[in-house]
């Protein structure tokens, strides 16, 4: 879906479940890339996978405390979609594909607008 939007990534955080060396290889990118991971392995992880895997548990266990702070900048963004589904339900109550975007839309702009987190 990504590539289909034309949305350039810069890194990743996965969440616990996601710990394993095949989600790596569900996002395609061009070689000289500059994507970076974050995930918390699982505990029976091991090194087999792509390099990109490698690179990230070598990461992940010569900086640890440097990583995990990359790794819980996820909770930035999992407070607001949080917050958003709070305000504004689970669902959108639009019908037409028109009306459902731009439902989307404005309540992503009312998100950050009135959400705007310091950093």
């Amino acid at each position: 879906m990504l590539g289909e939007v034309d949305v350039k990534l810069r890194s990743v955080r996965l969440d616990k479940y996601y710990g394993e060396s095949t989600y790596m290889g569900y996002f395609d990118f061009d070689e000289d890339a500059k994507v970076y991971f974050y995930v918390i392995p699982k505990r029976n992880a091991t090194l087999n996978g792509s390099w990109r895997w490698k690179d990230t548990m070598r990461e992940f266990v010569r900086n640890t405390m440097k990583y995990l702070e990359e790794y819980y900048k996820r909770e930035r963004s999992e407070a607001g979609f949080s917050a958003d589904k709070r305000f504004f339900g689970w669902g959108v109550a639009q019908r037409r594909e028109d009306r459902i975007k731009g439902a989307l839309f404005v309540i992503g702009l009312w998100h950050n607008l009135f959400h705007l987190a310091p950093y």
